[in-house]
């Protein structure tokens, strides 16, 4: 039977004490474990918050852990894991084996790329949408007095400033991956499931087919040719 060694993460204190986002992770991880017929030896949950999210202190007992036990480190999501290279480069250097659900047939390769991607995501979103604000207010659009706004109405807005920025950073963001891929040898099918794998989708909300890669390719990388 294997073993293995749950670990969860949520975001703010309030989710920590309420379940929000604990209970589905959870839920994911028990149905996974579940299905590789193994048992799940301990868990462990860290509740960050704005000023303690560099420390993660559960995450590394839980790595401890797998190595004590020689057990499986799994996760629901990879993203709950961390945005960040170095830390998923120090996990690999660890040496314990590790999963995530939403990802489960993802190698080291992958894991790193797709860690890089989310890095470099979150900061070209921040990125773009003070570059957005400062265009509308260059363009003379008043932005608003945010002592007329509810808290509501300023959420949206940066909401939806953050996802057409998000949108066109992940389209970039495919286009790379599929040239890149293209210089391995890969074919256009190959390139899709890849994709795919990444939970990538076209910017109609659909999964990658071979001619949709072809398509891409050909119009980003062959159209001078």
């Amino acid at each position: 039977m294997k073993k293995y060694i749950a670990y969860y993460r949520v975001s703010r204190k309030v989710q920590g004490i309420s379940g929000l986002g604990l209970s589905a992770q959870k839920s994911s991880v028990e149905k996974y474990v579940a299905g590789q017929d193994g048992i799940i030896l301990k868990e462990f949950t860290e509740v960050e918050t704005g000023t303690n999210k560099k420390e993660r202190i559960e995450i590394h007992k839980a790595i401890q852990e797998a190595k004590n036990e020689d057990a499986i480190l799994v996760i629901a999501k990879l993203d709950r894991l961390a945005r960040n290279v170095g830390f998923i480069t120090s996990l690999m250097d660890a040496g314990i084996e590790f999963v995530a659900v939403d990802m489960p047939t993802a190698n080291h390769f992958t894991i790193h790329i797709y860690s890089a991607l989310a890095e470099q995501e979150a900061k070209l979103i921040s990125t773009r949408t003070k570059q957005a604000l400062a265009e509308l207010k260059k363009k003379g659009v008043k932005l608003g007095n945010p002592k007329n706004l509810t808290s509501d109405a300023r959420n949206k807005g940066v909401q939806t400033i953050k996802k057409n920025a998000q949108n066109n950073d992940r389209n970039r963001q495919a286009q790379s991956i599929i040239g890149n891929c293209k210089e391995k040898g890969m074919t256009y099918r190959q390139i899709a499931d890849y994709l795919n794998g990444l939970n990538f989708k076209t910017r109609y909300g659909n999964e990658f087919l071979s001619s949709t890669v072809h398509q891409l390719y050909r119009r980003t990388y062959l159209k001078s040719a």
